[in-house]
């Protein structure tokens, strides 16, 4: 019975962290950046920025906007990846975009996700075919 507890126990931490990063990176996101709470920084592939000024437009209010997750694609609960597609002057795109949680240095994966004073966000966005 306690290795049932001590299970249960691990999940509900694991699923609070999950919520609390995806919180974190919903405010992130939407925000563009500009929530300095949330640092971290925002990197298109050269693929997207190569679009037009209109198309990164578009890309921008998507990313931001995006609230459409899943099972399939936030196993972890987390809001650390989205997918959409769009057109624009007969051209249509599928955009991919995702957050990796760095140390203060970006040089590694942080210790501690959850904590923004030593986290620090990576936006990174591209299309489907850079992945």
């Amino acid at each position: 019975m306690e290795k049932e507890t001590d299970t249960s126990n691990e999940a509900q931490e694991e699923t609070a962290l999950a919520a609390k990063i995806a919180e974190q990176n919903d405010r992130f996101r939407q925000t563009w950046g500009a929530d300095f709470t949330v640092p971290g920084q925002i990197v298109l592939t050269r693929g997207v920025a190569d679009l037009s000024p209109a198309a990164k437009a578009i890309i921008m209010q998507r990313v931001q906007g995006f609230d459409v997750f899943t099972e399939d694609n936030d196993p972890y609960g987390d809001h650390g990846f989205g997918a959409f597609e769009f057109e624009i002057g007969g051209n249509c795109y599928h955009i991919f975009w995702k957050i990796d949680l760095y140390d203060p240095d970006y040089s590694m994966g942080s210790d501690d996700p959850g904590n923004t004073q030593v986290t620090r966000r990576v936006l990174t966005i591209m299309h489907a075919s850079e992945y």
